[in-house]
């Protein structure tokens, strides 16, 4: 894989993910082929500042967790208002962390 191209894409999409993987990313594009490179770019990652958002104001609906795709966070946080509130405020602070992990995992299933 081409060094240049690979350095965009982790320019361009670092904000996705946790700081410390941004290395062992850049390192497994480039030992990639150029077969699934094509793949790569066209992921859709969700970003975790609109995750944060999401939190602030459908939280204790659950919305925030059905957004990254833990529909079984999303339903026990929907039956329980948020945990009767107490989950939704912790959400606030783990929700940008969970949105990268999933995109991580998003990532991982391609390279």
């Amino acid at each position: 894989m081409e060094a240049q191209k690979v350095d965009l894409f982790i320019m361009t999409n670092g904000k996705f993910f946790e700081s410390h993987h941004l290395q062992a990313i850049r390192d497994r594009l480039l030992e990639m082929d150029d077969s699934k490179w094509g793949m790569v770019q066209t992921l859709q990652f969700k970003d975790p500042t609109i995750c944060l958002i999401i939190s602030l104001l459908g939280g204790s609906l659950g919305i925030d967790r059905f957004f990254i795709g833990d529909t079984g966070l999303g339903i026990g946080k929907l039956l329980t208002c948020g945990g009767f509130g107490i989950w939704a405020i912790i959400d606030w602070f783990l929700i940008m962390g969970a949105a990268r992990e999933k995109n991580m995992e998003k990532l991982r299933q391609i390279i």
